[in-house]
């Protein structure tokens, strides 16, 4: 089983090269804007309190505060909130980051218009914990935005993690139907839109399944 210590050092150890890939880091100027693009029509009309759960190197919490948002972003991580802090700051934006569990952000009792999570709940050891974790920290008509998928492609070895990952319950990702059974409950309305078809979001054309979905409470 996997614990937060190995999971810290896993990420930590891959924080200086992670804006290396196009759609971590939003070099491409399509790619940022294709991301840019794809926020906006899911999130309430800025200023919003925005929670990004697992915010890595701050690519996204970036592109929310250019956008008007407050944003509070949360890493297991040390040096990728290091990262974050770093990258807002050269842009001249601001934005509060906390190293903590995404999947129970430090918090307290604050309260947030959206939380937004990539490529996040792969990594967890109680996925549905979380979920139930994110939606209790929503404003009422508040909406939970997760960019997910199923990327492994089967017959190819998955990449090595932490020890333990392959027990996780949704290693390698989760799919669109899996996530939808476990988000429907916490919440009044579900829609996925997928995303495999938009290279720009990617930096180039993806096999796999990835999608985003929208719930509201």
């Amino acid at each position: 089983m996997t614990n937060s210590a190995d999971i810290a050092a896993y990420w930590d150890a891959a924080a200086p090269g992670f804006d290396e890939e196009p759609d971590h880091g939003l070099g491409p100027a399509g790619t940022r804007a294709a991301w840019a693009r794809l926020l906006a029509g899911l999130l309430p009309p800025a200023p919003a309190d925005v929670l990004d759960a697992g915010c890595g190197t701050g690519s996204l919490s970036l592109l929310l505060a250019e956008a008007g948002h407050r944003v509070t972003g949360v890493d297991l991580s040390p040096r990728m909130v290091a990262h974050a802090r770093a990258k807002l700051a050269a842009a001249g934006r601001s934005a509060g980051f906390l190293v903590g569990d995404a999947a129970r952000p430090p918090t307290e009792d604050q309260r947030f218009d959206a939380v937004l999570g990539r490529h996040l709940l792969w990594t967890l050891p109680d996925p549905l914990s979380a979920l139930r974790e994110w939606t209790a920290r929503l404003r009422p008509g508040g909406v939970l935005v997760l960019v997910e998928g199923r990327w492994r492609i089967p017959g190819r070895r998955a990449e090595p993690y932490v020890p333990g990952a392959e027990d996780l319950p949704w290693h390698g990702g989760v799919t669109a139907e899996d996530l939808t059974a476990a988000v429907a409950p916490l919440t009044t309305e579900v829609r996925v839109t997928p995303l495999t078809d938009d290279p720009e979001l990617w930096g180039g054309p993806v096999g796999d399944e990835r999608y985003v979905l929208v719930g509201r409470v």
